[in-house]
């Protein structure tokens, strides 16, 4: 443990350390002159010189990075010494990448002053574990040059008492400091919350919804500065344990999906470090909206990726019915694919005959017939058809030893590779793709009928059988939901790579079979889902978390509940709450931590005015800081732009693959691209229209009304759903 970080002023005898940062509790030095670009308040002034300190050096560990050298590989060196000087290498970018520092980013957050002489805990990352009595915490570790700490990374163990200590359980601290900063990081206030001595009156809950109500444009931010004690024990959880969140809008749910993320990097490293993290979400655009998050907290080599981009596979574009998507998601469908598969292995026709020589050695064809079937469905099936391949040799190498040949291994690989081997094998256990497996199940009725079975009626056969089928397997076009099911077929052939964590957001979509996609993925490692099941709005969505839970393989996974929301006001989500009763009845009603009188806006305006009406509201919302999103039915969209356009205004349409939360301040969105987004302010066009525009419309409709972080306003020209009337 170092000494404190700064010199304490109640004993006279310690001297001042030079390189050690002055104490905010001492008076500034009248004789210094007064930096213009520092706070006037001494106390905020020292804080302000404390920060350009740290910055400093977080910037030397940076350039100490970018400057160490790794030495070149000699020509002389083997093949096993590149490689690890390769690593090496790539270690040192990404830890380089890690250390940039970001200016809008504050360094640090909070300081916890502790009691005379306690102990805590310090985390990993500490090259000298602090015993200070006084520790800030940030979003990374920062040391000076003699690798004394100046911030602790929120993820250490003695940061979780910035997060967790009260009154009732102080571990330690008898003060907890948070800091405001502006947009620029620039450091502008501090709010202390005394845990000792009288009870004093605390700004802390002033400094919560300041960091939450603080204008939005671009890419989610962190909440690292705000993390709740119920959000922080979710975050900390260890790498064994599968949570599953259910969180209502605006309780941080994808926040605390991405901490975790980070604190499983910053506790088990070298474990994820060999399979990896992904976090999955559920598009494009949704990523490109959480994508800064991680990196603000110094992880950037975390995948970040669709189920579509996990699997491997991309659809074509044509679209399909949802009652035809839901079949194809049904759990049902494993064992059909399964059926299928195995089929295509059938009781060989003949025996074995291997010619050497002179010698011919045969294996009778009842023979070759019990190898096939005891190896039929046992394990999948490429591995079955290369054991298949080395028990017909072996039986070979039986006769040849009989005869008083000498055989060893490599007789035994021939043997295996030989062709009277690989054609009895091509008859009786031919090599199939995926794509030739699903081909043969929707363009053929007898044979889909002999694989399903009981699974699926009649009617349900008809429906999955293609209409104008393709000549082959090549030239076939793969919806979204079959690509899901050639994912299936491709691991009953062949096992796929796993990943050591998999975060999976607006999970309560997963269909089962989706749900079996991600579970084959995660192994032996453990998964952190999160989702709304107010929310579910796809075709064939898994039937309430428990199903869910089942199909990822994590039936005794941790089921939390967030019902308590610190973005979305309360006028807002009471007034959409009035829709769980149909999408959701068994969901309590979510609460507010936020009151904001004006949030909530609902007019109805002439159906010849509603455009004009929109880009006029529009044009005020962004008279005020922040972004604006305009939701509508998703076949409304791209005109709703072009009129706002027209309009004079800079708008950008939100699509399955775009950025333009990134890009725009005001962006038309797609109600179905809507989930997981957050803007200042929401124009919600047309309730009914986004309710009559699908199947599950109403939790469409849900989801737009709850994207506001400051008002929403709701326009209408038709009726309101009756609920919200």
């Amino acid at each position: 443990m170092s000494e404190p970080a700064c010199t304490d002023p109640a004993d006279p005898d310690l001297p001042a350390d030079p390189d050690l940062p002055a104490d905010p509790d001492l008076p500034a030095d009248p004789d210094l002159p007064a930096d213009p670009d520092l706070p006037a308040d001494p106390e905020l002034r020292a804080e302000a010189e404390y920060l350009a300190e740290a910055r400093a050096a977080l910037r030397y560990m940076y350039e100490d990075v970018i400057n160490t050298e790794t030495q070149a590989s000699a020509p002389s060196e083997d093949n096993d010494m590149f490689l690890e000087r390769e690593a090496m290498q790539l270690g040192r970018e990404r830890r380089a990448l890690a250390l940039i520092d970001l200016p809008d980013v504050p360094l640090f957050f909070g300081r916890l002053d502790f009691e005379p002489g306690a102990v805590h805990e310090s985390g990993p990352a500490a090259t000298h574990p602090p015993r200070a009595d006084r520790v800030y915490i940030g979003r990374r570790h920062v040391h000076d040059a003699a690798g004394r700490p100046m911030v602790i990374d929120w993820r250490a163990p003695v940061s979780a008492a910035f997060y967790r200590a009260s009154r009732e359980d102080r571990r330690g601290v008898r003060l907890r400091r948070r800091f405001g900063f502006s947009d620029t990081a620039e450091l502008t206030a501090y709010d202390d919350e005394p845990l000792t001595g009288p009870t004093a009156v605390s700004t802390s809950d002033a400094f919560l919804i300041a960091e939450i109500e603080r204008p939005r444009s671009g890419p989610m931010r962190d909440i690292v500065a705000t993390i709740q004690p119920e959000q922080d024990r979710l975050v900390r959880a260890p790498l064994e344990t599968t949570l599953c969140v259910q969180g209502a809008p605006g309780t941080g749910k994808t926040a605390v999906g991405l901490h975790r993320v980070a604190y499983l990097l910053f506790t088990e490293r070298d474990r994820l470090s060999r399979n990896g993290v992904v976090v999955v979400g559920p598009n494009r655009s949704f990523l490109a909206y959480i994508r800064n998050v991680l990196p603000a907290l110094g992880e950037v080599s975390v995948d970040q990726t669709t189920i579509g981009e996990l699997i491997g596979r991309k659809p074509a574009s044509h679209g399909e019915a949802p009652r035809l998507a839901a079949l194809k998601g049904d759990a049902r469908m494993a064992r059909v694919l399964r059926r299928a598969l195995w089929m295509h292995v059938t009781r060989p026709t003949q025996g074995l005959m291997y010619v050497k020589g002179s010698f011919r050695y045969r294996v009778p064809g009842h023979e070759v017939s019990e190898i096939i079937a005891g190896l039929r469905g046992t394990t999948r099936f490429g591995p079955a058809r290369e054991a298949a391949a080395k028990r017909l040799a072996h039986a070979v190498l039986v006769q040849m030893e009989r005869g008083g040949e000498v055989t060893d291994d490599r007789t035994h690989a021939a043997v295996a590779r030989s062709r009277p081997v690989t054609q009895v094998l091509d008859q009786a256990w031919p090599k199939v793709t995926p794509e030739q497996v699903l081909f043969r199940l929707l363009t053929s009725a007898e044979f889909l009928t002999k694989a399903a079975r009981d699974d699926l009626s009649a009617a349900e056969q008809s429906m999955l059988l293609l209409p104008n089928p393709p000549r082959s397997a090549k030239s076939a076009k793969w919806s979204a939901a079959d690509c899901v099911l050639l994912d299936e077929l491709a691991d009953l052939i062949e096992r796929p790579t796993t990943h050591g964590h998999i975060v999976v957001d607006e999970a309560q979509d997963l269909t089962p079979m989706q749900c079996r996609a991600v579970a084959r993925r995660s192994g032996h490692g453990s998964l952190t889902v999160l989702g709304d099941m107010a929310q579910a709005t796809s075709p064939g969505a898994a039937d309430g978390w428990p199903v869910l839970l089942r199909h990822l393989d994590k039936p005794d996974a941790a089921l939390t509940v967030l019902d308590r929301g610190y973005r979305v006001p309360a006028q807002i989500i009471d007034y959409a709450a009035r829709l769980l009763p149909i999408i959701a009845p068994g969901l309590d009603t979510p609460t507010s931590a936020r009151q904001a009188p004006g949030a909530l806006r609902v007019t109805q305006i002439a159906p010849a005015e509603l455009a004009d009406a929109v880009t006029a509201t529009c044009r005020e919302r962004l008279r005020e800081r922040g972004s604006v999103g305009v939701i509508t039915a998703d076949r409304e969209s791209a005109g709703m732009c072009e009129r706002l356009i027209a309009g004079g205004l800079d708008a950008a349409l939100l699509g399955e693959a775009s950025d333009a939360m990134a890009t725009a301040r005001l962006a038309c969105v797609p109600a179905s691209l809507a989930k997981g987004l957050e803007f200042d302010a929401v124009v919600v066009v047309e309730p009914a229209r986004i309710v009559a525009a699908s199947p599950r419309g109403v939790n469409h409709l849900y989801v737009a009304l709850t994207r506001a972080v400051s008002s929403l306003h709701v326009l209408h020209a038709e009726p309101l759903p009756a609920e919200l009337g």
